[in-house]
């Protein structure tokens, strides 16, 4: 270690050699010594031993410029105070990234990489298998985020079978999963704290569907979960049995019947009788509705259903009891009346009586009298 002001005085030959030593030995170094040159010059290099910085003389030789910082221990060094690029490695000028030339990889000293991604997808991290096996990797990349995210590993390796989870705020930690299905075979599974569970009202058959014991109800609730309408069993059901939904919503006000196997379907509400306003002139009566006819102002005409069903009702009342002198027509719009295919006339003060549809040849048959 030796500094040197690298002037060679004229002197005689032993004292010439040692001195011309110093000089070389200074060169070697690069002036290595805990302390500056005693003389210096624009440009010069000079290794301080006692911060283990290296520096070098600035082009109006009054100062140092620090190139780089030397760990002697860990035999590593830190550039510092200008950019550098160095086989496309670039250093900011402040030596805090460590960054590729092209900008894809960026080493930070506050405690992370970067990895840039490109036009159509995010960053991504590769490890590849081992070269006698191929050259195949595994990747980790960055999807379409809106804001940073940090995810933080365990402080340790989790136990065999054992699977990572997160906290939601990026904190990831070892969970065991479940090792099978709770309750009994054939139960419904549902979350129960976190949990598997059943329960033995809640089953499941491969050959039925979900099967819903004890008279537990199926629950059906509106927009806003604040009230629901609810399915049960009766509490005796004499004999199983099952209700198949018809395969179309059906019409205004028609009713769901049963064919007596469990088969549904909308028909017009004929099982009951739905009584209009009193009518005093022409008039088409629904199936399953009841007329009030009034014939007090003159004869009318109250005419059957065009297409009606089996068992389709209609019911006419005399509402004056002037049937007998202003007759009440029915007519049979295309469909036969008692066999017949002529309108009804009705003449008989106060009667009352009700039309039946059975078929295409006997058409509306009078079912009270």
């Amino acid at each position: 270690m030796a500094t040197h002001d690298y002037v060679i005085a004229n002197q005689g030959f032993p004292a010439f050699r040692s001195d011309l030593n110093s000089a070389l030995a200074a060169i070697v170094s690069t002036n290595s010594n805990g302390s500056s040159p005693s003389t210096t010059y624009a440009y010069q290099l000079w290794y301080d031993t006692g911060t283990n910085k290296w520096k070098m003389r600035n082009a109006d030789n009054d100062a140092w410029i620090e190139l780089a910082t030397f760990n002697q221990t860990n035999d590593t060094v830190n550039f510092t105070d200008s950019a550098a690029t160095v086989a496309g490695i670039s250093t900011s000028a402040s030596a805090t990234v460590l960054t590729l030339a092209n900008g894809s990889v960026a080493l930070n000293p506050a405690g992370f990489v970067s990895v840039g991604g490109a036009a159509t997808q995010g960053g991504e991290i590769r490890f590849l298998e081992d070269t006698d096996a191929g050259s195949n990797y595994v990747a980790l990349r960055a999807g379409t985020i809106s804001s940073n995210v940090t995810f933080t590993l365990p402080i340790a390796d989790g136990s065999s079978g054992q699977f990572l989870k997160t906290d939601g705020s990026g904190t990831l930690a070892f969970a065991t999963a479940s090792t099978g299905a709770a309750g009994s075979n054939t139960q419904v599974q549902y979350n129960n704290s976190g949990s598997f569970a059943g329960d033995a009202d809640f089953v499941w058959s491969a050959g039925t569907g979900l099967i819903i014991n004890s008279q537990k109800e199926l629950r059906l609730t509106d927009a806003d979960d604040s009230a629901y309408i609810g399915l049960k069993s009766h509490a005796t059901v004499s004999g199983s049995y099952t209700l198949t939904m018809p395969a179309a919503t059906g019409s205004a006000n028609q009713i769901l019947v049963t064919d007596g196997s469990g088969n549904l379907s909308f028909t017009d509400n004929s099982g009951g009788t739905s009584w209009a306003a009193v009518k005093t002139s022409n008039y088409t009566a629904s199936a399953g509705e009841g007329v009030f006819a009034n014939t007090t102002s003159g004869s009318f005409t109250v005419t059957l259903p065009a297409s009606p069903t089996l068992g389709d009702e209609v019911s006419i009342v005399d509402y004056a009891g002037t049937f007998d002198t202003n007759n009440l027509t029915v007519g049979r719009n295309s469909q036969k009346i008692e066999g017949s295919a002529a309108d009804l006339t009705v003449s008989i003060e106060r009667a009352g009586f009700t039309l039946v549809f059975t078929d295409s040849t006997q058409g509306w048959l009078l079912k009270d009298k």
